[in-house]
């Protein structure tokens, strides 16, 4: 059973146990209020023995009691400080099921997180929950404020350490149908009642405690989100070198383990968006090397090309199973073109399945596991070597201008190269220089703005008709190889007119990279920023 998902956006307030909750109805845009209600919850939270999820502020609970009971998981919130505006968090459910096991639909958005821990429950809450509905004109059902009164434990070994017993009272504004824009007006009756944003993201947060290691590191968490969501400590211009790749590998990193689940589950695109992170870091980590240590970086980008090779094959197998599907699907039908489509669609279907099998066990292996603790260290303790104190903008322009250079080179090296084999492999290597250019351009944009983003787009560009030019000899091959294999009379003239339009792409792609080059051969020229 696949879990339900919504998007919780609310903001929480610390508030002392005398405060009266005001006359809500009194906020603009607010009608009037419902008649409030008591619910008792106990929720009981979930979290490896080192509090892996708490550091990512990620929250996995079961709770009974209210209207809904069942089991939670909370991804990070989208606004990640209090204080700063409401919290916009994907809020995953599924039924109650067993107490001591966590469903599988939820396991699945974990594994990234998880490693291979298993997870245990970690806290107890008991809360007395007080419901006010706040109401519009039109009776559109706005927003709920909760008025909780909570006691919590910390758990050990399933038992709770009663020395660590807490207990508070908070408030949370939870939207339900009305915009953001009733959070200021509420907000500010709210405040003349005593309430204040609240020192803490989540009830767990509060309930480890600052003074524990789960505490500190669930605190760390919260503190890094802000760090590495926003470029700030990469404004002006004595911002270092090092920012740069840490902000931008920190931004592929989140996407790596935001696409983790939907990899897992063969959705579209995510195969596409894990590889595409994979590859900007090796990029990045190629083109800023100077200013690590080099064994850390040659041994995480060697573990990057790893797994970017398991994504490639059943990515590449799943686009050229589309392309073929199309041009197949464009001819008249008849018999042949029946015969070819069953016999391309059980090869491309062959190879993709069997490469996604490879891929599934690779994402439960420790090898996988390690290389996500890897390149979060590499986040958070990036090997700087002693000497690289360049500035950043300088090294990013350094590092773009020699991307490009590599790129004039290849490209050069194609236009001399011979028909055929050769200039194939030579163009395959324009567009893979291509896209290291468009990453590096990608990072420079945090310290180079506009400039850079020029260039990524123009290298993008390239990049792509390169890719549709690259996609024709993979069709091409794959072709030829099936028509020698299983050509029958029937089929021979649709392998050939197949064969035929893989010819025509590959020099329409010749004919659009030209354009693509000579429409941007001065942005990428000598002194790219």
């Amino acid at each position: 059973m696949e879990a339900s998902r919504g998007l919780e956006i609310e903001q929480k307030y610390d508030v002392g146990a005398g405060a009266v909750v005001p006359p809500l109805e009194q906020a603009a845009g607010v009608a009037r209020t419902g008649k409030p209600h008591t619910d008792l919850l106990e929720a009981i939270y979930f979290d490896t023995p080192g509090h892996a999820l708490a550091a990512r502020r990620i929250t996995l609970r079961r709770r009974t009691g209210g209207k809904d009971a069942g089991w939670h998981l909370k991804l990070p919130p989208q606004v990640p400080v209090p204080g700063e505006g409401p919290q916009q968090r994907t809020e995953l459910r599924a039924p109650l099921g067993r107490p001591d096991v966590v469903p599988d639909a939820l396991l699945a958005h974990l594994h990234a997180y998880l490693r291979g821990a298993v997870p245990v429950p970690v806290v107890r809450l008991e809360t007395r929950r007080t419901t006010y509905p706040l109401y519009g004109d039109d009776g559109v059902h706005l927003a709920d404020l909760a008025d909780d009164v909570v006691a919590a434990v910390r758990l050990q070994e399933g038992h709770p350490d009663e020395a660590t017993r807490q207990e508070w009272r908070e408030w949370e504004l939870e939207l339900v149908h009305g915009s953001p824009d009733l959070f200021g007006p509420v907000e500010e009756l709210l405040a003349a009642a005593g309430a204040r944003p609240a020192g803490h993201a989540s009830k767990l947060a509060r309930a480890l405690g600052p003074d524990t290691k789960a505490g500190k590191r669930a605190a760390a968490g919260e503190a890094a989100a802000d760090d590495e969501s926003t470029p700030a400590l990469l404004s002006g211009k004595r911002a270092p070198a090092a920012a740069v790749v840490t902000v931008y590998v920190g931004a592929q990193i989140d996407q790596m383990l935001a696409s983790d689940p939907a990899v897992r589950g063969e959705e579209p695109e995510a195969v596409h968006n894990m590889r595409s992170a994979t590859r900007r870091i090796r990029s990045v980590l190629a083109a800023y090397a100077k200013l690590y240590r080099a064994s850390p970086v040659r041994k995480l980008r060697a573990e990057l090309k790893w797994l970017a090779q398991l994504l490639g094959q059943p990515r590449d197998a799943e686009v050229l199973r589309a392309q073929l599907g199309e041009q197949l699907g464009g001819l008249l039908p008849s018999d042949g073109v029946s015969g070819a489509t069953a016999t391309v669609e059980q090869r491309t279907g062959a190879d993709y399945d069997a490469a996604y099998r490879l891929l599934q066990e690779a994402l439960g292996s420790n090898r996988y596991f390690r290389l996500l603790d890897k390149l979060e260290d590499f986040r958070d303790n990036p090997p700087v070597r002693a000497d690289a104190v360049a500035p950043g903008r300088r090294a990013a322009a350094k590092a773009v201008d020699k991307a490009a250079k590599r790129l004039q080179r290849s490209r050069k090296a194609a236009k001399r190269a011979r028909r055929g084999k050769e200039q194939e492999l030579a163009l395959h290597r324009v567009r893979k220089d291509a896209k290291r250019l468009r990453h590096v351009a990608e990072s420079a944009v945090l310290v180079h703005g506009k400039r850079a983003g020029k260039v990524a787009k123009a290298a993008r560009r390239q990049q792509k008709i390169l890719g549709q030019f690259q996609d024709a000899v993979v069709a091409r091959d794959l072709l030829a190889a099936i028509a020698a294999d299983y050509s029958e009379p029937v089929t021979a003239g649709i392998y050939a007119e197949l064969l035929n339009q893989q010819e025509e792409r590959m020099l329409a792609a010749q004919a659009g990279y030209r354009k693509a080059w000579k429409k941007s051969r001065d942005l990428l020229g000598h002194g790219v920023l």
